[in-house]
């Protein structure tokens, strides 16, 4: 039987980003609300700062850090595969990559229709 298919995975770049990240912060997690401005970009918090709560789904993991999305977004995304990557720039003055002169972003393409039934389902609200 074929793996299922992950929601969310990230590029080389953003792992490496990530992996330095938690070498200087302890363990991360990442956070998308679809909001305006700098909600609607993926936000890299220390693993716990963030509360997350019946309103998110987890889509997996990057790097060994769970990702979070807004239920709201993710009704809008649950049909697309997200990669986590990284890009010269100013982010979110709260994302933890700030201060790195670069910030996250996500790219997306469709699920194919062989995926979509294979998707596992998300985890909705804080784990445990």
């Amino acid at each position: 039987m074929k793996d299922a298919p992950s929601r969310i995975d990230a590029t080389p770049q953003a792992l490496d980003l990530i992996s330095r990240l938690v070498e200087h912060h302890g363990p991360v997690m990442f956070h998308q609300s679809g909001g305006c401005c700098d909600g609607s970009s993926p936000m890299c918090f220390p693993h716990g700062e963030f509360r997350v709560g019946s309103s998110d789904v987890q889509l997996g993991e990057v790097g060994g850090a769970p990702f979070f999305m807004s239920r709201e977004q993710f009704e809008y995304w649950s049909h697309t595969h997200l990669t986590l990557d990284v890009v010269k720039g100013r982010g979110a003055g709260f994302s933890l990559e700030a201060p790195e002169g670069v910030r996250f972003l996500i790219r997306s393409r469709l699920f194919t229709a062989d995926e979509l039934t294979a998707l596992p389902a998300v985890t909705v609200g804080p784990p445990g």
